[in-house]
Parts: structure tokens; sequence; C-alpha cells
């Protein structure tokens, strides 16, 4: 999908320019063919529950200590990554440029496609499963995902719940996602049936 000049502007090498990169090692190439149509959304901290840290960061990068907490000696050495995460405050990061594939999804379907690491985008949001979001992570979603769209053609947008059923159950009940589609306003056939839009 060609960009336009002004999506341009915002993307070089599948980097985003409002994003704070820090490159992870745990990513690899597209399939050949790769339809990028899918954004996921997760949530992640480490230890559970703790926010503020730099823990996050640490596990994308494969420098997180497993003896710093009793938490991480139960992934302890885990290599995965996604694309963006995004903090409590809203401040953006960035992991694995668009045009890879980041490690973020596992085994998974979607739209009748397996493996959906091969054409999706993962986004991690600083949080718990289940517990709310904060405004500042909204508005940051808001501004990331039309950016997104700009580059690759996204027809739909799914949690790792939704794309791993049974298995993931993030980001969970305390995601507003009809908040989401009227941020975004996108259509509602973007999204998830049966999830709660208010």
């Amino acid at each position: 999908m060609p960009m336009s000049e002004a999506g341009a502007d915002l993307w070089r090498a599948g980097w985003y320019r409002f994003a704070r990169p820090l490159r992870s090692p745990n990513f690899g190439p597209r399939p050949a063919g790769a339809q990028v149509d899918l954004i996921v959304l997760h949530s992640i901290s480490l230890p559970p529950g703790r926010y503020g840290g730099d823990e996050v960061q640490q596990l994308f990068t494969n420098r997180l200590d497993w003896d710093a907490h009793p938490y991480f000696g139960t992934i302890r050495g885990l290599e995965v990554s996604a694309h963006f995460y995004v903090r409590r405050n809203g401040e953006l990061w960035q992991f694995v440029s668009c045009d890879d594939r980041a490690w973020h999804a596992g085994a998974s379907s979607w739209r009748g496609r397996p493996n959906c690491n091969d054409d999706s985008i993962g986004i991690e949001l600083e949080g718990l499963e289940g517990e709310t979001f904060e405004d500042a992570q909204y508005e940051t979603l808001a501004s990331l995902c039309p950016a997104i769209a700009q580059r690759h053609a996204i027809a739909f947008i799914a949690g790792h719940e939704h794309i791993a059923a049974g298995r993931k159950q993030d980001p969970g009940s305390g995601f507003d996602w009809a908040l989401l589609q009227r941020q975004l306003g996108w259509d509602r056939a973007m999204f998830p049936d049966g999830i709660p839009m208010r």
C-alpha cells in the first residue's frame, strides 16, 4: 500500500517518527507476500501489576535479570518482542521495525489465517489484564493506529485474547474498546465480534 507524502514523513524503514526506538534482537523477516492487515493489542507489566520500571524494555532486549524477582524465574529464557510499547503516561517505545516480524502473538489465528506474527503489528500496553488503562494510553493509540494504517492496509484490530482464545486473556475486560473505536472512527467490522461497544 503506497504511503501518502504525509505518511512517509512519519516512517523511516518501518520505524515511527514519534516513538522512542530501542532495538530488540527478537524479530525476523515476514514471509514473502505477507499482507500486514492486523493490529494486535496486548497488556504487560513486570512483575505483574507493577508499573514504572524498565523491566519490559529489558525483557524485549534480552537483558532482564531473571533472579531480580521471583516471577521472573517463571519466564526465564523467554525471547519475545512487540513492535510498540505504550507506558501508563502515554510514552511510546518501538522495538521492531513494522516491516519486520516481531515475536508477540505466539500460537494464534485470526481471519482464517494462523501465525499472526506473520502479518500483524503488536502493541503492548503497560497494564494488567482485567484492569483499566489510562487516558494517555488511549490518546497514544488514537494517533499510532492511524499512522500504522497509513503504512499498512489495516483491516482488523484485536486483542491477544481474541487471536489466542483460551490461552491469553489480555488486554482483558478493563480495556475500553468502545472508547478506542470512537477515537479512531474505524468501522465496527474492524473490531472483534462480541466485545462491548457501549
